[in-house]
């Protein structure tokens, strides 16, 4: 009987292997629990990446974006108002919460408005305060820390956009998702009685085509 209980004793687990155990549980659990913090601080982490780093790293994306809006009817009749001095600050931020998305953006004529540093303010567009303006902003998808727009393929029709500018927040809903080839000019397609936000991105697992998301002013808050 000693004999049996000697052997029991010696096949018990130490402490120190209960407490290494159960210490690899909790960091296991730990990484888990914070995946989601994770993902939806990528973004911001991007944003910053953006900002700090892009002195000619080299990272991978889609082709170059390309972009001439062609438009044959009447451009609205209200400008957008340009401030005098010209800042390399971001202006505004567009907001889409289905895809964890917040990204700033320049005032289109500053130097670090570009589609290699940031998300790209396209010239000739509106900001949000103009009636019947179409704000068009394109960004890379692939990988890397310029791939500000690889996610928006998830988006669909009636999703929700937003951009914050000049303390008011504008809300969009996106009415239109279409391709169009990579020629070096896009067709627009929008609504010209109504205010509008214009995405354009490399079209994800397509090589060959840009993907173009336009969605009208629902409301500003």
């Amino acid at each position: 009987m000693q004999k049996k209980l000697n052997n029991v004793e010696k096949k018990r687990i130490s402490p120190y292997v209960t407490a290494f155990i159960g210490a690899t549980i909790t960091l296991i659990g730990g990484f888990f629990l914070s995946y989601n913090y994770v993902q939806a601080k990528k973004v911001i982490a991007y944003d910053y990446m953006a900002n700090a780093f892009y002195n000619g790293k080299e990272v991978v994306t889609e082709e170059p974006i390309n972009i001439t809006e062609e438009e044959d009817v009447k451009k609205p009749v209200e400008e957008s108002k340009l401030p005098d001095v010209v800042t390399n600050d971001y202006i505004g931020y567009l907001i889409i919460p289905k895809i964890n998305l917040t990204k700033g953006f320049l005032d289109v004529r500053s130097t670090e408005n570009d589609v290699e540093k940031n998300i790209l303010v396209v010239d000739g567009s509106n900001y949000p305060d103009t009636d019947r303006g179409n704000l068009i902003l394109a960004g890379h998808s692939g990988t890397g820390w310029k791939a500000f727009f690889n996610e928006l393929y998830r988006l669909q029709v009636s999703d929700t956009a937003y951009i914050t500018y000049k303390g008011k927040k504008y809300v969009y809903k996106i009415t239109n998702i279409y391709k169009q080839p990579k020629t070096g000019k896009l067709a627009i397609y929008r609504d010209y009685d109504k205010t509008t936000l214009t995405l354009i991105t490399c079209t994800n697992n397509d090589s060959g085509t840009q993907t173009i998301y336009v969605a009208e002013l629902v409301s500003v808050e």
